[in-house]
């Protein structure tokens, strides 16, 4: 008996295609952070707002850039809007609470600048919300394992 040749896990062609899509995702997130940033350096700098608040501010004007530009140029996404909103939302919600959790521990507990503590919380977020969108927010619906013709259901 033959065993069948185990499929790859990682093949060459997929990681240059999660290589392309990561690269796609940077460039969106870098408008969206563009826009995060001078939300967050203008509550600040004019005194409207503490650091928490503005970065919390800030990732949410940065979200509404994101949602739109990775839906349609980093995931190409058909998934409906009704889903795809409400998935972007929970994986934004938790990105936003490590925001919070970020920010907070940096600069209220340990007394850090403002911009160095949202730099590192960035480097966090960024990797849990690529992953978090790949995997479910915009990913491929489930496709049935049986189609009408194969099972006789119809």
């Amino acid at each position: 008996m033959a065993s069948e040749p185990r499929a790859k896990l990682w093949d060459a062609d997929a990681l240059a295609a999660l290589a392309r899509q990561f690269l796609s995702y940077v460039g969106v997130s870098l408008a969206a952070l563009a826009v995060h940033y001078a939300l967050l350096a203008a509550l600040v700098e004019t005194g409207r707002a503490d650091p928490v608040p503005a970065a919390l501010a800030g990732y949410l004007a940065g979200a509404v850039v994101s949602y739109g530009l990775n839906r349609r140029l980093t995931y190409a996404s058909a998934r409906p809007h009704a889903e795809a909103t409400w998935r972007f939302g929970v994986v934004a919600a938790i990105g936003f609470g490590l925001t919070w959790l970020i920010m907070a521990g940096l600069t209220r507990g340990f007394g850090l600048p403002y911009l160095p503590a949202q730099l590192l919380a960035t480097g966090v977020v960024v990797f849990w919300n690529f992953l978090g969108h790949r995997l479910w927010t915009f990913a491929g619906r489930p496709v049935p394992v049986l189609s009408e013709e194969t099972s006789g259901v119809r």
